[in-house]
């Protein structure tokens, strides 16, 4: 299972990201390498965004268990996908 630490190692990451973009976009942008930070910034914002989810769905699970409303474990999201795809399908059946 996920855990808070590993949250923090996304968020870190995500930080050394934004650097990166900052620094590529002051030091006379190259707009491949632009467009590869972003997409790396937009994977790991995806994998934080499982990770909270997990998170909350194992507590959330075993809070069912302790007051007895045995929570289904499946999540609320599940099926969803992220948010960067459910952009990509909305642009697609527009």
């Amino acid at each position: 299972m996920a855990s808070i630490k590993d949250v923090e190692k996304l968020a870190d990451d995500l930080s050394e990201l934004v650097d990166q973009l900052r620094s590529e976009l002051k030091n006379g942008p190259d707009f491949e390498k632009l467009v590869q930070i972003a997409d790396q910034l937009s994977e790991h914002a995806d994998n934080a965004a499982e990770t909270f989810n997990t998170v909350n769905d194992a507590l959330m699970s075993r809070l069912g268990e302790l007051t007895g409303g045995g929570r289904s474990s499946g999540s609320s999201r599940s099926g969803s996908g992220s948010g960067s795809q459910q952009r990509q399908k909305a642009g697609a059946s527009a």
